[in-house]
């Protein structure tokens, strides 16, 4: 990228609080379990409670954790998106330095969320620079997200490039980057792309709980 500093993860970021103010607080989102509010109690928690992260790897201080979200949930639905358009500079995962390579991937994943669960929702066509970030995002992600599969696969973002994870039958994935993390992260059945391989694998990896 030429070493051009760019502001997609803010750019992600008005663009959800903009829609999360249309489709209001009880909207359906991709997100198991989670209307519109509860997503986003999950973003302000996320940068404003930054303790409240480690109910994800303590699993006995889940409770903690959603009791921090809950409390966010609470609130006025228009404070809440107010606080998720002006994030905290002194927070670790939303201050200068840190907001585009923390919260890019984030942002546009739960932006998805919200518009996915909508109907009639079309792809966007990204920015080139955008896909650039968003594949190397999931290049990480797949490292850690698949690395239990039982199928190789094959992730292939023509201009992009291609990376192979996994051991057993061969599946290959083709499309953009976006939709690629879309599938990467969860969220198979929303993810629009070309898919190879034998029947049994392509089912067994789209009903697959990637770890994360």
């Amino acid at each position: 990228m030429n070493g051009v500093t760019t502001a997609y993860a803010h750019g992600e970021r008005l663009q959800l609080v903009s829609l999360l103010r249309q489709v209001g607080p009880d909207a359906p989102t991709l997100c198991e379990g989670w209307t519109t509010r509860d997503l986003a109690a999950h973003l302000l928690a996320r940068e404003r409670r930054p303790d409240s992260g480690i109910g994800l790897l303590v699993r006995p201080l889940a409770g903690w954790s959603e009791r921090v979200r809950r409390g966010y949930a609470e609130q006025d639905w228009d404070v809440l998106l107010d606080q998720i358009a002006a994030p905290p500079w002194w927070s670790p995962l939303s201050n200068p330095l840190t907001d585009e390579l923390a919260n890019t991937m984030e942002m546009f994943l739960h932006h998805e969320d919200v518009r996915r669960a909508r109907p009639q929702w079309q792809p966007r066509d990204l920015p080139v620079e955008l896909n650039e970030i968003l594949w190397r995002r999931l290049s990480m992600l797949t490292t850690v997200s698949m690395r239990r599969l039982p199928v190789r696969v094959t992730l292939a973002a023509p201009e992009y490039g291609e990376r192979t994870v996994g051991d057993g039958p061969h599946v290959r994935l083709t499309g953009p980057p976006g939709e690629l993390l879309v599938f990467v992260s969860g969220r198979q059945d929303a993810a629009r792309l070309d898919t190879e391989g034998p029947t049994e694998s392509v089912r067994a990896l789209r009903e697959a709980r990637f770890a994360m």
